[in-house]
């Protein structure tokens, strides 16, 4: 179903976009594992340049898990999208919290959200809620500023994309593209899709740069579900 809308001519629209962010915001993040959770038939961290780069999903990731529940180290990835699952997230606060878990100090998380405001949230309001993405649960882009506050994320950039309209028809959405400049500038907060990047922050840490040496790489960053492992240094 998922991968069915993003084949369509209003999800190629949203992708493009979202495929952008992700690319230049990537690009440029250093570290050893990134992971990616959900809408695993996209690669959303293919700019990213870290040694070992996998996907987590229920069905289809290279890493099969409950995304709530994900059999990880505790603080092992640098980096973390999450395309569109907090909407769809049984829990989306417990899933921020697992993010929030694996990821190490100073660790990089990219969100990928539809916003229930704008021309998108009247046509989920008002409109048939069968279907991808018209069934999740759209969140408050204030919601989620909030959760990552509360778990120690400090947001360092963030952007609406997507102001067109939401129809499946490829002449129209050309013939809205006017309002993708324009929604930025004058309808800032009302654009489809909200795009975060985020940073955990640890208080009172000290962050020490770690040494490049092929036996820490060959570490595995996942454990078995029942007995999650979460990396203290040592005192």
């Amino acid at each position: 179903m998922t991968e069915n809308w993003f084949d369509s001519d209003v999800g190629r629209y949203v992708l493009e976009r979202e495929q952008a962010w992700f690319d230049a915001t990537s690009a440029d993040l250093f570290g050893f594992n990134a992971l990616q959770i959900g809408q695993c038939h996209i690669d959303f961290l293919r700019a990213n340049r870290m040694p070992f780069r996998f996907n987590a999903s229920v069905a289809d990731g290279t890493l099969q898990a409950r995304p709530e529940e994900l059999p990880i180290a505790g603080q092992s990835i640098d980096l973390l999208a999450l395309p569109h699952m907090l909407e769809f997230s049984p829990n989306p606060h417990q899933l921020l919290r697992e993010v929030e878990r694996v990821l190490r100090p100073e660790g990089h998380l990219l969100l990928a959200g539809f916003n229930p405001f704008g021309l998108w949230g009247l046509k989920r309001t008002f409109g048939s809620q069968r279907g991808y993405p018209w069934h999740g649960r759209f969140l408050h882009l204030t919601r989620i500023k909030d959760w990552l506050s509360l778990l120690g994320f400090e947001l360092l950039s963030g952007r609406m994309v997507c102001y067109a309209p939401p129809v499946n028809r490829a002449g129209w959405l050309r013939r809205f593209r006017f309002m993708e400049a324009a929604g930025d500038r004058w309808w800032a907060l009302g654009g489809g899709v909200y795009l975060l990047h985020a940073v955990k922050r640890v208080r009172g840490m000290r962050l020490i740069a770690p040494r490049w040496e092929d036996r820490w790489l060959a570490k595995p960053v996942w454990a078995p579900p029942s007995n999650r492992i979460i990396n203290h240094k040592s005192r």
